[in-house]
């Protein structure tokens, strides 16, 4: 999972395998974490909506995973705050 973080704004990037464990039900998760803090991004296909709770950020996937498994899309968004698009960024070993 790539995360890109701007200052409205999160931007996510899935390749096939990812895509396909979210469509299996499993949550992704991707952190940053230093002497004292750190950052949390998780993906969970079973809940609704954009949540945030400290430094981590959950991003519920359940209404969108059949829109994400659509081979002619390239991703989703979510308005939050703050807005979250996820996308399929498929390398070419993955095809």
């Amino acid at each position: 999972m790539k995360v890109r973080w701007t200052t409205r704004s999160v931007r996510v990037r899935l390749d096939d395998l990812e895509v396909a464990a979210l469509l299996g039900g499993e949550r992704l998760a991707s952190a940053l974490n230093w002497p004292g803090g750190g950052w949390q991004l998780v993906l969970d296909p079973q809940l609704v909506g954009v949540s945030g709770q400290g430094a981590a950020l959950t991003v519920g996937l359940r209404g969108e995973i059949a829109h994400l498994a659509d081979p002619q899309t390239e991703g989703v968004s979510l308005s939050g705050p703050p807005r979250v698009d996820v996308e399929k960024d498929y390398r070419p070993e993955h095809l």
